[in-house]
């Protein structure tokens, strides 16, 4: 085996086709495109369109509601934070926050900051600094004797 003997397996590589280009070429005159009409002129971008029926696209109804205003928050549960403690990835010495959690690899996205959740069971004494926290979370982390600071304006109760 020699450099000179390395070349593509037969077929990886296809000369491109130059259409119209005389009959003998075998796509001479028309160059493939059947006779007249809008798909045999060139511009032409017809996705989606059904001769003038409706659409199957725009038939279908419209769902959901995208928020402009919704925040972003990376949602991280207990649990999550116990195993990556007991893994020795995260620090218990100091205040556990956004940067920590992502430098983990626990918080992924959260443009907005982290929201602490309470699925799982919190055993280590930690104090975390999010942007958001559960009343369940809260309640077992201060329990432990560790504390949790928010830095997201608490959200006003709405008043009955």
């Amino acid at each position: 085996m020699k450099l000179t003997d390395i070349r593509d397996n037969e077929g990886a590589r296809h000369r491109r086709m130059r259409v119209g280009r005389g009959i003998g070429s075998g796509k001479g005159k028309t160059s493939g495109r059947g006779q007249k009409g809008q798909k045999s002129r060139s511009g032409v971008a017809v996705k989606g369109f059904e001769g003038g029926q409706m659409p199957l696209h725009m038939r279908l109804p419209k769902r959901g509601f995208n928020n402009p205003f919704g925040k972003d928050y990376a949602q991280v549960n207990l649990g999550m934070i116990q195993k990556f403690i007991d893994a020795g990835k995260l620090d218990t010495k100091n205040v556990i926050d956004h940067e920590a959690l992502q430098a983990a690899g626990l918080a992924r996205g959260g443009k907005d900051g982290v929201r602490l959740l309470g699925k799982g069971e919190l055993t280590t004494k930690a104090s975390f600094k999010v942007a958001g926290v559960s009343k369940g979370a809260r309640e077992a982390v201060e329990k432990l004797g560790g504390s949790v600071e928010t830095t997201a304006p608490a959200k006003a109760e709405a008043a009955e």
